[in-house]
């Protein structure tokens, strides 16, 4: 069979595909979506085990208005978002076997005991060094303009807590853009950010917007989007080949093809190289060099009397020098309600990621056995879980490693001789949820400008 009247097919729904679906057909296109799984969203997951509501992918997004906003309002599903709890805004890093909290403004900068003096005093020199003359990793940027120690106690699990990554080999320029751009156009960090905070613009070092989810957790956007896309979405139609036919695309399945006049692959980057193998094996190449880390999520779920710390901020990251193998640990139950019952708290821990990749792909017990020995000093935990749920991702998060805006422009080089052909996931421009559906509208609009 062969289904012959689409504008643009669409492989891949999570919330990239969907997304860019929903943008297209709201241009008037005709749009179908294929999706190997039985199950929308892709890593976004949202379970409800014994009156707690765990995350299995991402727990929140920084939503800073545009396409985020304008597809949760137009879906009807504003009244279910969540704004983060403002203790979110503080957050613990583990130093020397205690969590402190991060300091959220200069006169706490001044007095947090986490940097010495000598850390504190070099900021005033930040503005006065040179620029790099190469590609920097995150770590070479922060040790040249800001020091060691900014790297070891904020910037390290940072990288960590965003990426599972390692500073010493993401790329500044791709993996923190806003930040590398203050450097580029102010030669100064702090000159740049004083600059935009005088003329009312964001962009500063500190991450501007609202951290959100919804009510029913983050997978009740990719389930709306599904909802009003209706049958356009197939589930379970794992696409095998994709080639030219004519002018346009046929993407063929068990059974089937489908054909378009342009196609969009929004699938993980080792998965789209897998599919453009046969037709630009340079496009291949490219997209088989990125790489992911692993990560175990565990969401843990105690009687809150078990819990010493009383929990009040976002969460707790811990940085490399701590030497333990847990990342992290978010407050869940404080960051959004109704996230664990009455008299309880919700813990979702990180394991894994480029630091450790080998415990991601161990078992349940020693999966959770690690995690609690890592966790029970630093937050005062007694007793065992009453919940315990371990999801592994083999390949979480893309790592937007030294290279990677080159290799992203030899990648759409190669797409240049696929017209009609569209990549779109979180391997470039974002990992974010806000940041995937931002860049599926700004795709489909360049979709759309190519359809008749």
């Amino acid at each position: 069979m062969s289904d012959t009247s689409l504008d643009c097919l669409v492989v891949g729904a999570g919330v990239s595909g969907l997304a860019s679906a929903w943008f297209l057909g709201r241009r008037g296109l005709n749009v179908r979506v294929l999706e190997a799984a039985n199950e929308l969203g892709g890593v976004i997951r949202s379970v409800r085990d014994g009156g707690f509501l765990i995350e299995t992918g991402p727990n929140s997004t920084l939503a800073r208005g545009g396409a985020f906003d304008e597809i949760v309002k137009t879906l009807g599903i504003a009244p279910e978002l969540l704004v983060a709890n403002p203790a979110a805004s503080r957050r613990y890093v583990v130093q020397h076997g205690a969590p402190v909290a991060l300091p959220g403004n200069p006169l706490a900068f001044l007095t947090t005991p986490i940097f010495s003096v000598g850390a504190k005093l070099r900021i005033f020199a930040e503005p006065f060094h040179q620029r790099a003359d190469h590609e920097e990793t995150v770590a070479q940027f922060v040790r040249r303009r800001l020091g060691p120690e900014f790297l070891d106690w904020a910037i390290d699990p940072f990288v960590s807590g965003v990426y599972a990554g390692d500073p010493e080999r993401l790329s500044v320029r791709a993996a923190v853009p806003k930040i590398y751009a203050l450097e580029a156009r102010h030669g100064s960090l702090i000159v740049g950010a004083l600059s935009r905070m005088l003329h009312g613009r964001a962009g500063g070092p500190q991450p501007s917007g609202r951290l959100v989810s919804f009510r029913g957790g983050m997978q009740t956007l990719p389930v709306a989007i599904a909802r009003e896309l209706g049958e356009r979405v197939t589930l379970g139609a794992a696409v095998t080949g994709l080639a030219r036919a004519g002018d346009g695309w046929v993407a063929r399945t068990a059974g089937r093809e489908y054909r378009a006049r342009e196609a969009v692959l929004a699938l993980p980057a080792y998965a789209a190289g897998t599919l453009l193998e046969p037709l630009s094996p340079p496009a291949a190449r490219e997209l088989a060099a990125i790489d992911y880390a692993p990560i175990a999520a565990v969401g843990l779920g105690f009687r809150r009397a078990q819990i010493r710390h009383p929990l009040d901020g976002f969460g707790m990251l811990i940085p490399r020098r701590e030497n333990r193998i847990t990342l992290g640990a978010l407050f869940s139950s404080t960051l959004f309600p109704g996230r664990a019952p009455d008299g309880h708290a919700l813990l979702t821990a990180f394991i894994g990621g480029a630091r450790h990749p080998g415990i991601a792909q161990a078992d349940d017990d020693s999966v959770t056995a690690q995690i609690l020995a890592d966790l029970r000093p630093l937050l005062g935990i007694e007793g065992a879980p009453v919940l315990t749920r371990v999801t592994r991702w083999a390949k979480a998060i893309p790592q937007y490693q030294l290279g990677h805006l080159e290799r992203l422009a030899q990648l759409d080089a190669a797409l240049a001789a696929l017209p009609g052909l569209h990549l779109r996931a979180n391997y470039r421009d974002g990992i974010s949820v806000a940041d995937c559906v931002e860049n599926a509208r700004r795709q489909a609009e360049t979709v759309g400008r190519q359809a008749p």
